[in-house]
């Protein structure tokens, strides 16, 4: 048997991937390279466990979107090691590495040990120590302040998550208080939720039933470089490779560039970036021509396929109307670069398989898709017959709790809470969308801010574009971080208040992304807190109780009260077992699984007409390809760049610990030196070699790369890798690299308003 070039790439980073994700590594490193990665001051300043008792604490990791099961080995008080809790639905027993080094988080020294006001500029680091009465004391008075001023509606909150009860915590104080403004950080849940609201009804999450589908087409997903929960991937990715080698399963990765996704599926799909949408309407236009769809789900359980009549006479074009125009496999070969013979063949494949599963969300899926491109993916399920079936996707909906007390709202707080949201969310602008956060740094906003509560998230680092998000910030005259750490974010605020790590405090964690059943985890501490912290719940609740004409809404007197009164029956049985899992939970029936105004699953999205959003063509309503139009020229900016995520750089608002940093290779970071993936045709184009020093510049911005020579990324196009660049933190982890979102700006959906830029155009040029 002969090995091409692509087939020895796809051998070698798989070999990789499998050494990455297998026990051995991690047995090798045991305790004291945690030990040693964890403290300042090394080699010498080691510390050394306390001889003591040992024993074991079970909670649940809140480091990613994941939720996985996590048992910390104990020496007294002394956390020692995170392991995987054996049994756990979603990891047992696994864990990743970000999960492994997540004593970082506790003992690291970029810790915030006491509450903090600002004694300089802003940025400039110069800080008083304030108790924690003086603190709540002087924010709840600017608090009141504003609120008797009648701008209420102009104190926004910033948080990294939006379900849970610590974001419905501050969801109730800015209720109750009078702003509508509750913000959370983009992924790509946002589209997902917006999407299967439209498609089925739901307001609900998209749950993947990885572990039983045979035939994965995945567009863009890291589906082992961090992809929804990490280690139930793994497990998955691994059931899918002994089925295989049977001929019974088969994993599709398609993307522009070659990672250990793609390096461990069976086929590698090299896509131009940004044209996933145009091949999903590829496939579904063979599917259709030759009549591969479930003709019972389609025809009996949908709407939009065939063109259809309003109420008025007029006839809309359906979906398959408009794929078999508009996308032929020879149209999106020009669009995609993929052959058309390549797309007749996987579209044949995917409606022969056994429980085909489409998946979407590029990278971990921290950036939101286009609304139409999630749509197009999604369709493709549905015309195989897979909604709510074994092995394909579902509406999840929420684990039931408690219901708390309505919000006392005074006159104050109807006023305010009756102004538009600041991003324009739910407005006419946007009327589909929840939260936009990026709106905040556009200059599109309804009005400007004069206070903001920034908990669970480090938008000064993680968003694009971040000079711009930084000028926004920056402009609003008070703000408060809740973070555990001096991160880039608390860097900038007016007063930290310091929460608790997440070994350090209780927190219910709702159904993590991807996720194929209801499930609720605890979160609980298994140490005491190390420095003068508290849980951000019960700041918000002590806010709540200080802040004129709003403690009626707060009658909690801690947060685990409010937690334990929330869970309810369930309790008992997060305590115990450190989960609570809907065991009678199924995906509903196709006849009556779908709350659409149709009360079919709609390919054609008449949601988007009663919530306001008009227009004379058909396609604005089905799933289409729109080409994401990014900033710059192909004269001045000649190459694409895009991100590259994986599990060894955490890149969201936990920052990458020194030990997973001492894991990337010397090819994405040497020293300080960031690199930079370029396939050898474009290196040579331009004059690049292995090594090469470079400036790397977009539109947004530029930076001093490195060029490393890659026939895994395709020609024209540079990858860079993220979770690098911080500013903040500690020696070990700023000034290393380059920050991927100071170099790429922001796309606005046409739709739902959300960031969906996926890269930027770029050129490199040695130096």
């Amino acid at each position: 048997m002969s090995l091409g070039r692509r087939g020895f790439l796809q051998f070698c980073l798989g070999a990789g991937a499998g050494i990455t994700f297998s026990p051995l590594p991690w047995k090798l490193m045991d305790d004291s390279c945690i030990w040693s990665q964890t403290f300042r001051g090394l080699p010498i300043e080691v510390p050394v466990p306390p001889v003591g008792e040992v024993n074991i604490e079970k909670s649940v990791c809140t480091l990613c979107p994941g939720g996985c099961g996590i048992s910390v080995r104990k020496v007294k008080n002394r956390a020692v090691k995170i392991e995987g809790t054996e049994g756990h639905p979603i990891n047992d027993g696994g864990i990743c590495i970000l999960g492994v080094a997540g004593l970082y988080q506790l003992y690291g020294g970029a810790r915030v040990k006491s509450p903090l006001k600002r004694a300089g500029n802003r940025g400039e680091g110069k800080w008083e120590e304030i108790s924690w009465s003086a603190a709540i004391s002087e924010i709840s008075k600017k608090l009141s302040q504003i609120r008797r001023n009648g701008s209420a509606h102009t104190v926004a909150c910033i948080s990294g998550k939006d379900r849970g009860t610590v974001p419905q915590l501050f969801k109730r104080l800015l209720t109750a208080y009078g702003s509508p403004n509750f913000i959370s950080m983009p992924s790509s849940e946002d589209t997902e939720r917006l999407g299967l609201k439209l498609m089925q009804g739901e307001d609900a999450s998209v749950g993947y039933d990885l572990e039983n589908a045979r035939y994965i087409l995945s567009f863009g997903s890291g589906l082992i470089d961090g992809w929804g929960s990490p280690v139930r991937v793994f497990r998955a990715n691994s059931a899918w490779r002994e089925e295989a080698v049977k001929g019974l399963a088969k994993v599709v990765q398609i993307e522009p560039r070659l990672s250990n996704t793609a390096a461990k599926a069976d086929q590698w799909v090299p896509i131009a970036p940004g044209t996933e949408a145009a091949l999903a309407l590829g496939l579904a236009h063979v599917i259709v021509k030759e009549r591969r769809y479930n003709k019972d789900f389609v025809m009996n359980h949908c709407f939009g396929f065939e063109d259809w009549t309003d109420n008025s006479g007029k006839v809309h074009k359906g979906l398959k109307r408009m794929v078999l125009k508009d996308y032929s496999p020879d149209v999106v070969s020009g669009i995609t670069g993929i052959s058309a013979s390549k797309i007749v063949a996987i579209a044949r494949e995917f409606t022969r398989a056994k429980r085909p599963l489409a998946v979407c969300g590029r990278g971990k899926g921290s950036t939101p898709e286009g609304l139409q491109e999630f749509m197009a993916i999604y369709a493709l399920n549905a015309l195989v017959g897979n909604i709510n079936k074994t092995g394909g996707v579902r509406a999840l909906p929420e684990v039931r709790t408690t219901a708390w007390p309505a919000v006392a709202r005074d006159a104050i707080a109807k006023r305010g809470m009756s102004q538009p949201r600041f991003d324009r969310a739910g407005t006419k602008a946007f009327p589909v969308t929840e939260s936009l956060f990026n709106q905040m740094h556009t200059g599109k906003g309804a009005y400007a801010l004069s206070a903001l509560l920034i908990d669970g998230a480090n938008p000064y680092y993680t968003a694009h574009d971040k000079t711009a998000v930084a000028e926004a910030l920056d402009s609003i005259p008070f703000i408060v971080s809740f973070s555990s750490h001096m991160d880039e974010t608390a860097q900038h605020a007016d007063f930290i208040l310091p929460s608790h790590t997440n070994l350090e405090r209780y927190e219910d964690v709702p159904t993590p992304a991807g996720l194929n059943v209801p499930i609720i985890g605890l979160s609980r501490p298994v140490v005491d807190p190390e420095y003068d912290t508290k849980h951000v719940g019960d700041i918000v609740i002590a806010l709540g109780k200080s802040t004129d004409g709003i403690a009626d809404s707060f009658s909690w007197d801690d947060y685990e009260s409010l937690l334990k009164e929330t869970m309810g029956g369930k309790w008992d049985t997060l305590v115990r077992e450190g989960y609570w899992k809907d065991e009678s939970y199924s995906p509903a029936a196709w006849s009556s699984g779908f709350k659409t105004p149709s009360g079919r699953f709609e390919f054609f999205a008449t949601g988007l007409y009663k919530a306001g959003i008009r227009s004379n063509n058909d396609n604005d309503y089905l799933p289409r390809y729109e080409p994401v139009v990014l900033e710059g020229t192909s004269d001045s900016y000649p190459l694409v760049l895009i991100p590259i995520e994986t599990t060894r750089l955490a890149d969201g608002a936990v920052a990458n610990s020194p030990y997973l940093t001492k894991t990337v290779a010397d090819t994405v970071l040497r020293n300080n030196d960031i690199f930079v993936e370029v396939n050898p045709k474009t290196a040579a184009a331009y004059g690049l070699s292995e090594g090469t020093v470079a400036m790397l510049k977009t539109p947004t911005g530029e930076a001093k790369v490195r060029a490393h020579l890659y026939e895994g990324v395709r020609p024209g196009v540079v990858a860079i890798p993220t979770g690098l660049g911080h500013s903040a933190y500690d020696d070990y982890l700023s000034g290393k690299g380059v920050n991927a979102n100071d170099v790429i700006g922001t796309v606005e959906d046409p739709v739902s308003g959300l960031d969906i830029a996926w890269g930027s155009r770029a050129s490199l040029v040695s130096i």
